[in-house]
C-alpha cells in the first residue's frame, strides 16, 4: 500500500499560467507542467531566498522531500529553455480544512488570432513595472474578423513590461491573440497592428511606377516577378520546410527561374541568352564558394534566433546550415539578373555602333563599363546587408571588445561571408557574361 501523500501549504498564486518562445504558436511546441508545490519551492528558495529547511518548514514538508520538488522544477525549467518547450504552470485551490489541496485541471489552451478596432480608451496611466515607467492601457475593441465578429471586449496593453510597447489610439486597427485560461475564462491579448491596407497602397504605387516607365517590358518583368514567387512559394519553401536538403531545392528553384524571368522581363533574343548563361556560372561559381566558407569558418546557421525557432518547430529536422547556404545562392541571384543584363546589352550596343569590332576590343570596350558596374554593386550589396543588420551593428559601437573578437561572433561573421561570398559572385558575372558576348555570340 502506498504512503498516503501529505497536505503541504501553498501559499503563491501565479498570474500568469503560461511561458513560451516568442514567435511559436503554442499548437506546434511541447509542453513542461510545473505543478504548484513545485513553483511554491522554486518562490521560497530562489526568489525569497530561504534556506530549504525553513522552505520546507513553511510548506510543512520534510527538507528532503522540498529538495526533491526543487530539484524536479529546476530540471523542467532547464527543459523548457534548452528544448524550446513551453511551461504550463498548474494553478492550485486550496481547501485548508481537512487538511486538503485539489489541484484545478489541466485544461487544453485554445489560441485564435482575431481582427479588431479600437473604439475607446477606457483608461490609461503610467505604471511602474521592472525598475521602468511603462504605460498601460485598458481599451475597448470592435472584433471585426473571427468567432467574436461584432462585439465589444475589453483589452489590456501594457501589463507587462514589453520591449517598444505601443501606445494605442482610437481607430487602431490591431491583431489580438485570444486564449483561454485553467478555469476556461477568456484571454485577450493585442499582439500586433494590421498593416495590409498600407502594404497594398505601396504595392499599387510600385506597380504603377513599373507600367509607366517600363511600358510593356515593365508588364512583362511583372509577370516575371509573379513567376518567381509562385516558384519560392509553392516549390522552394515546401520543400525545404518539409526537410530535403535547402540547397539543392534552391538550385532546382533558380533553374526555374531563372529561364522563365529572364525571357518575359527581357524578351526572347541573344542578349538574354548570353545573360542567363552568364548568370548560371556566376551562380555556381557563388554557391561553390559558400560552402566552402561556411564549411571554413565553421559556421552552424544559428546565429539568428529564426533558425532555432524553425529547428524547434520541426523537432531538429531542418538541415539549418544548408538553410544558410541556400539563402545565399537565393539573395545573390536578384543582384546577379541586373549585372549580367546590363553587361549583354552594353557589349549589344558596342557592337551595333561599331559592326567591326573585333571581339577582343569589343570585350575591353564592355569591361571599360563593366568595372563602373562592379564599384556601383559591390557598394550597394554591402550597404543593403548593413542596412538590414543596423541594429546588431549598433550593439558594438563603443563596445570595449577588440575589433578582432567582434568579427569572430557567428552573428557577425555571417553576415560577413554572405556580403563577400555574394559580392565575388557579381565580380565574376561581369568578366564571364561580357566574355560569353563578345567572343561566342554577339561578337560574331
Amino acid at each position: 500500500m502506498p504512503r498516503p501523500r501529505k497536505p503541504r501549504c501553498l501559499r503563491f498564486q501565479p498570474g500568469v499560467c503560461y511561458f513560451k518562445p516568442q514567435g511559436i504558436p503554442l499548437r506546434m511546441l511541447e509542453e513542461v507542467v510545473l505543478l504548484p508545490d513545485e513553483l511554491e519551492a522554486l518562490k521560497l528558495y530562489e526568489i525569497d531566498e530561504l534556506e530549504q529547511e525553513e522552505a520546507a518548514k513553511k510548506m510543512k514538508i520534510s527538507q528532503p522531500t522540498f529538495a526533491r520538488i526543487l530539484g524536479a522544477a529546476r530540471k523542467k525549467i532547464a527543459q523548457a529553455i534548452v528544448k524550446g518547450k513551453a511551461i504550463k504552470i498548474v494553478l492550485a485551490i486550496f481547501l485548508l480544512f481537512l487538511g486538503l489541496s485539489f489541484f484545478s485541471k489541466v485544461q487544453a489552451v485554445e489560441e485564435e488570432i482575431l481582427e479588431g478596432k479600437v473604439v475607446k480608451i477606457l483608461k490609461e496611466e503610467l505604471i511602474s513595472q521592472a525598475g521602468q515607467q511603462t504605460l498601460s492601457q485598458q481599451l475597448e475593441v470592435l472584433i471585426t474578423r473571427g468567432s467574436l465578429k461584432g462585439k465589444e471586449i475589453t483589452v489590456e496593453a501594457g501589463t507587462l513590461p514589453l520591449v517598444g510597447q505601443q501606445k494605442y489610439k482610437v481607430g487602431d486597427k490591431v491583431l489580438i491573440d485570444r486564449s483561454q485560461d485553467l478555469e476556461g475564462n477568456d484571454v485577450f491579448n493585442i499582439s500586433d497592428y494590421i498593416r495590409r491596407l498600407p502594404l497594398l497602397w505601396l504595392f499599387l504605387i510600385f506597380v504603377v511606377l513599373v507600367v509607366v516607365v517600363g511600358h510593356w517590358r515593365g508588364i512583362s518583368s511583372l509577370f516575371g516577378l509573379g513567376v518567381s514567387f509562385l516558384v519560392i512559394f509553392s516549390f522552394i519553401l515546401p520543400n525545404i520546410y518539409a526537410g530535403r536538403e535547402p540547397v539543392f531545392i534552391a538550385i532546382v528553384g533558380s533553374l526555374f527561374i531563372l529561364p522563365l524571368t529572364f525571357y518575359l522581363s527581357h524578351g526572347f533574343n541573344r542578349k538574354t541568352t548570353v545573360a542567363l548563361i552568364g548568370t548560371l556560372v556566376a551562380l555556381v561559381i557563388t554557391g561553390i564558394l559558400a560552402k566552402i566558407f561556411v564549411e571554413v569558418t565553421r559556421l552552424t546557421g544559428y546565429a539568428s534566433e529564426e533558425a532555432g525557432f524553425l529547428q524547434v518547430a520541426k523537432k531538429g529536422t531542418m538541415d539549418i546550415k544548408g538553410l544558410l547556404l541556400a539563402g545565399i545562392i537565393i539573395g545573390t541571384l536578384g543582384v546577379l539578373d541586373d549585372i549580367t543584363v546590363s553587361q549583354a546589352a552594353v557589349v549589344e550596343q558596342l557592337k551595333k555602333a561599331n559592326p567591326k569590332i573585333r571581339p577582343g576590343q569589343l570585350f575591353w570596350q564592355a569591361m571599360s563599363v563593366g568595372q563602373d558596374h562592379i564599384a556601383s554593386m559591390v557598394n550597394t550589396l554591402v550597404l543593403v546587408y548593413t542596412g538590414a543588420a543596423l541594429p546588431l551593428l549598433l550593439l558594438f559601437v563603443d563596445n570595449p571588445m577588440p575589433f578582432s573578437q567582434v568579427v569572430n561572433y557567428e552573428i557577425i561573421a555571417e553576415e560577413i561571408v554572405r556580403t563577400l561570398v555574394g559580392s565575388i559572385g557579381l565580380i565574376s558575372a561581369v568578366p564571364i557574361t561580357t566574355f560569353l558576348a563578345s567572343k561566342n555570340l554577339l561578337g560574331k
